[in-house]
C-alpha cells in the first residue's frame, strides 16, 4: 500500500479518522501529532500537508539512482 497522509483527530480515548478511509487489518500506521492549531498555523499546516501528498503521491514519477546527482 502506497503512503497517504489522512486527517485524524483523538477524542481523549482513540485515534478517529475525520473521514473514512478503509484500512486493511493490521496495517502499520505513522502517527504524527500536531501542535494545537489557530489560524495562521492552519494555512501552513494545509500547505505542508499537500505538498507533501503531492510529492508522495502515486503520480509522482519514479526517479532511477542512476538520475541522482551529487
Amino acid at each position: 500500500m502506497p503512503s497517504i497522509t489522512l486527517k485524524a483527530h483523538y477524542d481523549g480515548q482513540r485515534i478517529l479518522l475525520d473521514e473514512p478511509f478503509n484500512l486493511p487489518v493490521n496495517a502499520s500506521l505513522m502517527i504524527t501529532v500536531l501542535p494545537s492549531a489557530n489560524n495562521e498555523n492552519d494555512s501552513w499546516l494545509n500547505i505542508a500537508i499537500n505538498g507533501l501528498s503531492d510529492a508522495y503521491s502515486d503520480n509522482e514519477p519514479e526517479y532511477l539512482l542512476e538520475s541522482i546527482k551529487r
